[in-house]
């Protein structure tokens, strides 16, 4: 009796702990990463990206410290948490010929394609990609 009484509890205790999970998935399941907003077309790898040289423009979509430790060489800020306030300083450097490619932290990060997003949306720029695996692709490409 008092071992099945356990068990019940048990499972329930088992039960709830998944709840949170379940209204999460729920909650975000348009938000994560396996549902980007940018077609897989619009991705480029690290070699793809330098490929293109001065037709460039890095942009850097992680927090700013995380940008202020280091960051592509010649990449721009541009985050979602300052976008108003950084959105001038990129396209001042923006030319229609120059490819952008957004990166984050890393493939699991979506903060490179919500900046990629709004490039495309808000200020309607076309040749705006992600870079794949990000910011540590780059670390590792660069060795």
């Amino acid at each position: 009796m008092v071992k099945s009484s356990l068990v019940r509890q048990a499972l329930i205790l088992v039960a709830l702990a998944f709840v949170p999970g379940f209204v999460q998935a729920i909650f975000f399941w348009d938000k994560v990463s396996w549902r980007s907003p940018v077609p897989a077309s619009e991705m480029v790898t690290v070699t793809q990206a330098r490929a293109w040289g001065e037709n460039t423009i890095w942009v850097d979509a992680r927090p700013d410290n995380e940008f202020a430790r280091d960051h592509v060489p010649g990449a721009l800020p541009l985050n979602e948490d300052r976008w108003s306030e950084l959105l001038p300083q990129f396209l001042a450097a923006w030319s229609p010929e120059k490819k952008v490619v957004v990166y984050c932290s890393s493939e699991g990060c979506n903060a490179s394609r919500e900046v990629a997003h709004r490039l495309h949306k808000e200020a309607q720029l076309a040749n705006v990609f992600v870079l794949e695996g990000g910011w540590e692709e780059w670390l590792k490409e660069k060795r």
